[in-house]
């Protein structure tokens, strides 16, 4: 099934929203809703919507990290680490937890 299958007009959302959030719930494919015969909105169940914010998120992250590969604003993996691993022992001494990572 296409996205020409998942195109609603807004009359149809308006008499059938219940029957319209059941089907994209159940099939999890958002629906282009129409007016006048053009797409003015997308109806989306909530578990696809908040996965597509996290792609999104993590995209943007991923270019952040380009920009700063390509002006040589690295630092080595192993300086990385180190102070990850320097911020828990600390956490866990504050914690009167025992042992280091």
């Amino acid at each position: 099934m296409g996205i020409r299958e998942e195109i609603r007009p807004v009359t149809y959302l308006k008499s059938r929203a219940a029957d319209l959030l059941g089907q994209i719930n159940e099939t999890r494919r958002p629906v282009v809703i129409t007016q006048n015969g053009e797409p003015r909105g997308v109806l989306q169940d909530p578990v696809s919507y908040e996965q597509t914010r996290n792609a999104i998120g993590l995209l943007k992250l991923l270019v952040q990290g380009e920009e700063d590969f390509r002006r040589g604003e690295t630092v080595p993996a192993g300086e990385v680490f180190a102070g990850v691993r320097e911020r828990l022992n600390d956490r866990r001494e504050r914690s009167g937890a025992s042992g280091e990572i």
